[in-house]
């Protein structure tokens, strides 16, 4: 029987650099396996099937690294190092998790849907959804909190308004990313210029030029949307919702205090994980204050309240609320959260690391960069490359940050050779690494709004038409050589 041998090393006695076609090889065997799973088990691919494709197209990876010259010490090291880079995202998907379970059981999320059913009319539900994720994602520049507060929220609204909740995710996210992008406040807005080597607010302003068309195209869509809802149609769902939330929870505002907390330590920029938990311990401290026939209810039979009350916040905050109104909409949306909840989504970004990993410690993520960058002729397709690119760097690699540092290191140079602004590359990299994160089910963006939102990522990716539009938009402006700004040189002293 055959056997492949490993193969020799180059002079200098290090692994030798990857072909692009050993490269495609880890990358086609994925591509293969998850459009296959995805075709075998629909919405349900990213419980588990994606994640064995993912291991297998580790695999195979590993397999390339190994043969050109790789130990296997260098790519666990690599495992290692990939799974690493992804422990603050999963530490903060399980406060998320704790953090929706707490607050379903202090109130606080039935209290948001209340006041939102009562406020938004079904026809402009969509885009007022949009417009709302907008503004405070735009005040405390993240998505990710806006998802898991006020997310929660409008995606109880929809169930209680009878309307699609795949649409209503598109929506949240679409007006998330786009506060988020546009928001000095945000991570990426500033990690984007610092790589291209611009300044914040020129980047902020030169963004403007894709990124409010963008916006604008997605909300008259969103509009269009809502004018074929009939709003009577939905009166009855409406009133049973809301009697049900009276019924089953204290609903007043004192029950939004969890949230006012949380917004204000994001606007603080204070640690996302004590902020998560924090917000979280709040919500259990009214739960016990106002909410205490519920948890005595969850937790069953206990020999006296005060065990009732330990058992019922314990087990919401590992496994969740349950809710059992007689109302199967309502208790669906309602039974939620915990830690548990995660775990699906952690075992998914995992396994995405662990292939980034490889793919980028072993050379086959730059080989496939390197050849792309043989395509680029003109400013038009340098812009074609970075935004596919970025999007490549967001399958791969499963991090947003990655997608904008990578690209961003590796073009900077092609950019000055092109006589052109650093402001453009930024602009690039926040329009397709920062916007496309959410459309990729084991990426960490995408796995948190389908875990925080409860709705498969490639049944909202549809509807996400702010960040499906915004890279779009980009790449005919660099074609069309629109609003790129070329190089100014520094006048001499």
């Amino acid at each position: 029987m055959a056997i492949i041998e490993q193969s020799e090393f180059n002079e200098t006695g290090s692994p030798i650099s990857p072909t692009v076609l050993q490269a495609l090889i880890p990358l086609t065997v994925l591509i293969f396996l998850l459009s296959f799973s995805v075709y075998l088990f629909g919405e349900d691919a990213s419980s588990g099937p994606n994640q064995i494709a993912l291991c297998a197209g580790a695999a195979v990876a590993a397999l390339v690294g190994w043969y050109n010259g790789h130990s296997w010490n260098d790519i666990e090291s690599s495992i290692v190092l990939g799974i690493t880079v992804a422990i603050k995202p999963l530490l903060i998907l399980f406060s998320v998790g704790m953090l929706i379970g707490c607050w379903i059981l202090s109130g606080t999320v039935p209290t948001m849907i209340y006041y939102s059913l009562l406020i938004l009319d079904p026809s402009i539900f969509y885009v007022a959804s949009a417009l709302i994720c907008s503004l405070i994602a735009l005040s405390v520049g993240s998505s990710w909190t806006v998802a898991g507060t006020v997310g929660i929220a409008l995606i109880g609204a929809a169930g209680g308004l009878g309307l699609s909740l795949e649409i209503t995710a598109g929506a949240i996210i679409s007006g998330s990313y786009f506060g988020d992008k546009m928001s000095p406040l945000s991570e990426t807005t500033n990690l984007a210029p610092a790589v291209a080597g611009t300044d914040l607010f020129t980047h902020i302003g030169h963004m403007t030029w894709t990124t409010i068309p963008s916006i604008l195209i997605a909300l008259v869509i969103f509009s269009l949307i809502g004018l074929n809802i009939d709003s009577s149609a939905n009166a009855s769902d409406l009133e049973i919702t809301m009697r049900l939330l009276k019924e089953n929870f204290t609903i007043q505002p004192l029950m939004l205090l969890p949230v006012a907390l949380l917004l204000y330590m994001a606007y603080k920029k204070l640690p996302p994980i004590p902020t998560i938990v924090t917000g979280a311990l709040l919500g259990l401290i009214i739960a016990i204050l106002f909410q205490r026939p519920i948890i005595v209810a969850l937790a069953g039979d206990t020999p006296n309240v005060f065990l009732g009350l330990f058992k019922g916040v314990w087990y919401t905050i590992f496994d969740g609320f349950i809710l059992e109104s007689g109302n199967a909409t309502l208790d669906d949306l309602m039974t939620r959260g915990g830690m548990s909840s995660m775990l699906t989504t952690v075992w998914l970004v995992l396994c995405a690391m662990v292939f980034g990993g490889i793919m980028e410690h072993t050379g086959l993520l730059k080989s496939l960069v390197n050849y792309m960058l043989s395509f680029v002729h003109s400013t038009g397709s340098l812009i074609a490359t970075t935004i596919a690119t970025c999007i490549g760097a967001n399958i791969i690699t499963s991090d947003q940050y990655i997608s904008l540092v990578l690209p961003g290191r590796m073009y900077k140079l092609e950019y000055e050779n092109h006589n052109l602004d650093m402001k453009n590359l930024s602009r690039t990299l926040e329009d397709a690494g920062t916007i496309t994160s959410p459309l990729v089910p084991w990426n960490t963006c995408g796995a948190y709004m389908a875990g925080t939102l409860g709705v498969a990522t490639f049944a909202y990716l549809p509807y996400c038409f702010f960040n499906l539009i915004n890279p779009v938009i980009a790449l005919i402006y660099g074609f069309l050589n629109f609003k790129i700004s070329p190089a100014i040189s520094n006048p001499t002293a």
